[in-house]
């Protein structure tokens, strides 16, 4: 088979016809493929996060004096993406593995590379070695690398950029220096399968890829906001011209508009002046006063609301909507003296993820002993720099002229926030 005619631009967007059924490969470069893989059968990322888009596992093949392929594939892809190695290798040797994480959504398939091309050196972190191990893969030969290492695979030449937390301990980013290519792991990833369009300006990004990329960002890689912002203060010294991400789409266009989601959101900052409106209701009362509540809001001219019942949204959703926008209003029912459990674990999780710089309204209801509103405020409380904006407005069984007046200037008082910000 002629390689380079495989790749011409009439084919160079779609899988080869010979082999359609086998491969599909993009080219990102002249000599750098990508050669990973989309799963639209798995239901949960990390068994927990559900993905109705499915999600791709990225990996990337270099061609140049050297082979180097920069990570593998999650398990569940392993077959395609040997396929797809194999392929853009047409008869080459493998010579170098890079690897930037270990996770095993991208790490799973290594011990097949290292059966496959049993002469394939090893590039990664101290840490990633050690995981390696702990994984079971035996290597014959693993060339570790800090900070600042440059290696050289003939025209390219790469450096190695430490990102330690983003969002494991052994994870590092590796730049192209030559190409202005940053394979950059976890970091600007996103949910979601590619459908062959691999590069976010081959998409309308806002409508199709930023919702999914920011519940990535704020469920996956949230907690760790200060090590991100290392992370970009690093790149901020980088002539980058793509990001590589290890999930989603490749970025080679307006690089600059991702970044600064990322920014914004590694720092706390909310994306939009707006208010989260969440609920947890056993019969409706609680979930009236929300609705009600949505409705003031929106009559007096704060269109920016979104309301969401905590009992059938997954709370990774939720996350990505109280990180996007300024302001919150929390409604729970009492349960057993406490918070609905639902709503208790929506706190759990901004606590976890280290949500903070947020301004916050408290709703409870009970219909003996509602206990919920004092609960609401002691966890988000807890939270850095974060305001509540009013005594716990308290509804005891259902609504009555006087809480429905109390919503009326709860409204106003979230307005006047919003919009004195």
């Amino acid at each position: 088979m002629d390689f380079g005619a495989s790749f011409d631009e009439e084919s160079d967007n779609q899988c080869d016809k010979e082999e359609e059924q086998m491969h599909c490969v993009r080219k990102v470069t002249d000599d750098l493929y990508w050669v990973g893989a989309n799963d639209k059968r798995l239901a949960l990322f990390e068994n927990i996060h559900p993905i109705p888009r499915g999600t791709s596992y990225n990996a990337y093949l270099l061609l140049d004096e050297q082979t180097v392929l920069f990570d593998t594939a999650d398990w569940s892809v392993c077959r395609q993406f040997l396929d797809n190695v194999e392929y853009v290798l047409n008869g080459r040797t493998l010579d170098y593995l890079v690897i930037n994480h270990m996770e095993p959504d991208h790490g799973a398939s290594i011990e097949e590379i290292l059966l496959r091309y049993p002469d394939v050196k090893v590039i990664c972190s101290v840490k990633a070695e050690v995981f390696m191990k702990q994984f079971g893969f035996d290597a014959s030969f693993v060339e570790t690398v800090k900070e600042g290492d440059v290696k050289s695979f003939g025209k390219h030449q790469v450096t190695f950029v430490m990102a330690p937390m983003v969002h494991w301990p052994e994870a590092m980013v590796t730049f192209d220096t030559t190409a202005g290519i940053l394979f950059s792991a976890d970091a600007f990833g996103s949910f979601g399968s590619l459908d062959g369009k691999l590069f976010a300006d081959e998409v309308d990004f806002d409508r199709d890829w930023l919702d999914d990329a920011r519940r990535y960002y704020t469920n996956i890689v949230g907690k760790y906001g200060p090590q991100v912002q290392n992370l970009l203060k690093k790149a901020a010294g980088l002539d980058i011209k793509y990001i590589c991400p290890l999930h989603g789409p490749v970025w080679r266009e307006n690089l600059g508009y991702f970044i600064d989601k990322y920014d914004k959101w590694s720092r706390y900052e909310p994306e939009e002046k707006g208010v989260l409106i969440a609920y947890a209701s056993m019969y409706g009362n609680t979930e009236c006063a929300a609705n009600i509540l949505a409705a003031k809001l929106c009559e007096k001219g704060l269109t920016n609301v979104a309301l969401y019942d905590v009992s059938n949204t997954h709370v990774s959703y939720l996350i990505a909507e109280v990180f996007k926008y300024s302001h919150m209003a929390l409604l729970s029912v009492t349960y057993n003296l406490g918070v609905f459990p639902v709503m208790a674990n929506f706190l759990e999780d901004m606590a976890a993820l280290n949500l903070q710089n947020r301004t916050a309204a408290v709703v409870c209801n009970g219909s003996w002993a509602p206990q919920a509103g004092p609960k609401l405020v002691e966890a988000v409380g807890k939270m850095k720099n974060t305001t509540i904006l009013n005594d716990v407005l308290t509804i005891t069984s259902s609504l009555n002229g006087d809480t429905c007046a109390q919503l009326e200037q709860l409204a106003d008082v979230i307005c006047e926030s919003v919009k004195g910000e």
